[in-house]
C-alpha cells in the first residue's frame, strides 16, 4: 500500500513540474532574432577557411588576346609532350623501366593488374601514381 501512495505522489508531482517545449529558430533567415545576424555572420566569417587574397577571381578578367596566347601556349607544349613521348617509347606499348625527362623521373613497372607509372618531380618533391589495367 506504501508503494501505491508513494508511486501516486511521484506521478502528481512530476505532472505538476512539466513544461511545453517551444522550438524558436536561431537563424533569422528562418525566423529567428534578427538580432543574431552580425553574431551568425561573424561567426561563419571567424570559420571560413578560404583566402579571397589569392587572386582566384583574376582569371575571369583575362581578355581575348590573353586568352588565345595561353591556348596556343597549351596546343604547343601538348604537341612537344607527345613528340618526346613518341621518340622515347615509340608507337607500341609503354616497356617498364626508369626515364627522365629534366626535373621528373618516371618509373614504369608492370604489376599483377595492369602498368603502374610512377611519376616524381626531383626539384618540388610532387609525386603521382598513375595505374593502367590490362
Amino acid at each position: 500500500m506504501k508503494k501505491i501512495i508513494a508511486l501516486c505522489f511521484v506521478l502528481a508531482f512530476a505532472e505538476n513540474n512539466a513544461q511545453q517545449f517551444v522550438y524558436k529558430p536561431l537563424n533569422p533567415n528562418f525566423g529567428g532574432e534578427t538580432f543574431n545576424y552580425q553574431m551568425l555572420l561573424s561567426s561563419a566569417n571567424a570559420q571560413n577557411q578560404f583566402d579571397n587574397n589569392d587572386n582566384t577571381l583574376r582569371d575571369f578578367n583575362i581578355n581575348s588576346l590573353d586568352n588565345f596566347t595561353e591556348s596556343l601556349n597549351r596546343q604547343l607544349l601538348s604537341q612537344l609532350s607527345q613528340k618526346i613521348f613518341q621518340e622515347q617509347f615509340g608507337t607500341g606499348d609503354l616497356k617498364p623501366g626508369v626515364y627522365n625527362f629534366g626535373s621528373l623521373y618516371i618509373e614504369i613497372t608492370n604489376g599483377s593488374g595492369g602498368l603502374y607509372i610512377n611519376i616524381l618531380n626531383t626539384t618540388t618533391g610532387e609525386q603521382s601514381q598513375i595505374f593502367i589495367p590490362q
